[in-house]
């Protein structure tokens, strides 16, 4: 999930609601009763900026520090896991399926991972800026200092639902 530190309030029952349509169209789907339901970012802005690169371009990718799972309480997601992104406002927009996940340091972040992730220019340079500051930020309210060191969960998923989004 990635940038789970975000201040919004999300509407978890209008996500769980979308959660079962989901479910009730692919019956196949395990139950999951630990659905997470959150937005990408840290602030109303970006994650109405963030879901608009999901729902509306090229964004299957996103990357959380590792610490930020642990000082939330909050498991690394799985491969095969399913979660719910919403907007800005709390709004759920979509489903979306982890396939893929990698640890490693910030450093170890290539091009092809930068690209994936959909944001701005798409370059490792851009990427690198973005998520600097950002995880700066994340630094401060967690009492760490960053570090290009710093273990990060490297995710990769595809939109599974509603349907018109889906890859």
């Amino acid at each position: 999930m990635g940038d789970a530190s975000t201040s919004v309030r999300v509407d978890r029952a209008a996500g769980l609601a979308m959660w079962t349509d989901y479910r009730t169209a692919h019956p196949d789907v395990p139950v999951d009763d630990d659905i997470v339901v959150e937005c990408f970012g840290d602030g109303a802005a970006l994650a109405d900026e963030l879901i608009a690169f999901v729902v509306d371009g090229p964004k299957r990718a996103t990357a959380g520090l590792v610490a930020e799972y642990a000082a939330d309480g909050d498991p690394l997601p799985r491969v095969g896991s399913h979660w719910v992104a919403c907007d800005g406002s709390g709004r759920p927009r979509a489903v979306l399926r982890t396939w893929e996940l990698r640890l490693g340091p910030v450093s170890s972040v290539d091009a092809r991972f930068a690209w994936d992730e959909g944001e701005y220019a798409r370059t490792l340079e851009s990427w690198l800026d973005g998520h600097r500051r950002y995880w700066g930020r994340s630094c401060e309210r967690l009492g760490i200092e960053y570090s290009d060191d710093l273990e990060v969960c490297f995710e990769r998923f595809r939109v599974v639902w509603p349907p018109e989004l889906a890859d």
